[in-house]
């Protein structure tokens, strides 16, 4: 509960106040590195800084298009899965279809590029 008050209290400073805080505790405290990002031409235009966008580091390959080659497409999707016959014929009739997950992006690009030289459409999600 302490805690939480205190945060509180923080959050509520004005900037003055946050740079006198800021003196106290590096002439006190020796602490230098607070550093806030604040509009100090104008105090009642600070907006806080916006988290960064969570970079998606996994992707799924998804099958659009089988193209002109189903059964090439098939045989590609068996050595890719390990799936059976019946499995990667089904995967390839019922497009759009999911044929690897939680893949890097990199290794996702490169089976994209496999699809492509069969003549297959497959994207990334």
């Amino acid at each position: 509960m302490k805690i939480k008050k205190i945060a509180k209290e923080l959050v509520s400073l004005t900037v003055l106040q946050i740079n006198e805080l800021s003196k106290i505790l590096h002439e006190k405290y020796g602490i230098d590195d607070i550093s806030l990002t604040t509009n100090t031409q104008n105090p009642q235009t600070y907006e806080p800084q916006k988290t960064k966008e969570k970079v998606k580091t996994k992707f799924d390959l998804i099958l659009k298009t089988p193209g002109q080659s189903k059964l090439a497409v098939i045989k590609l999707i068996r050595s890719l899965t390990g799936h059976g016959l019946k499995d990667s014929k089904e995967l390839v009739d019922k497009v759009p279809s999911i044929i690897k997950s939680n893949l890097n992006k990199a290794e996702a690009e490169l089976l994209i590029k496999e699809f492509d030289k069969i003549g297959a459409l497959a994207e990334l999600k």
